[in-house]
């Protein structure tokens, strides 16, 4: 049986901790939760969206298609992130695709509850509000980042950042499987450069390379490069 929301730890992490008791149990009976597997699109770039998605577990992707038809990774997500809320905000078509990178269990709430809620509940609406205000400041620092930053200290930043946000395995490695070519969409480069940039960053002893996963070995030494030292 799907879980209450009143019950879901995972709400702490995201706005819906501001919701009243009746708010959660209203938001529970009109929910739907889905299972999103491994290389399926949660949202795609273009269409429309009719609710608001909440992370119950899992990772996934946001990326959007150059003028190349080349992907670009624009941000990673997790259990307890919310999507779609810009877009219900701005009324506007979904501006990124919102890929699985595992198998992801996700609650859909419909638009018109968070609509209301917005309207009655000041502190869901301030705490919608700061999350997109985070996620403009998170896109600036990103595209400043990519404008004046070698490939190599992009790389860096790149590790520490998914360290940061998916923490460690018990084998001590990042988190999360990328393939090669998705580091090289996330840092913006060929995925034969990341492999190369890859290869040297373990040649020095700062990341060792376990299969498609990768562990840091001197966070001091990656936090080094990614600012240029």
């Amino acid at each position: 049986m799907p879980s209450k929301c009143r019950q879901c730890i995972i709400k702490r992490f995201n706005a819906l901790k501001t919701l009243t008791n009746d708010e959660l149990e209203k938001f529970s009976g009109h929910k739907t939760s889905l299972v999103i597997k491994k290389g399926e699109n949660l949202m795609t770039e273009g269409n429309s969206i009719n609710g608001l998605y909440c992370i119950k577990d899992g990772k996934g992707k946001l990326t959007k298609l150059n003028t190349n038809g080349k992907e670009q990774i624009i941000k990673f997500v997790k259990g307890g992130d919310i999507l779609g809320h810009r877009s219900i905000l701005s009324e506007e078509l979904v501006g990124l695709n919102a890929i699985a990178l595992e198998d992801m269990h996700v609650c859909f709430i419909p638009k018109g509850d968070i609509l209301d809620t917005i309207k009655e509940n000041n502190n869901f609406s301030l705490n919608l509000m700061r999350n997109i205000s985070q996620q403009l400041n998170e896109a600036n620092t990103s595209i400043s980042q990519m404008a004046q930053k070698p490939v190599k200290d992009r790389l860096a930043e790149t590790l520490i950042h998914l360290d940061e946000i998916f923490g460690v395995d018990s084998e001590g490695c990042i988190d999360v499987v990328l393939t090669r070519e998705e580091i090289a969409n996330t840092i913006g480069t060929a995925t034969e450069s990341a492999i190369r940039l890859l290869s040297n960053l373990k040649k020095d002893g700062v990341i060792d390379l376990i299969g498609k996963k990768i562990k840091i070995l001197s966070k001091s030494a990656l936090k080094n490069i990614s600012e240029g030292y």
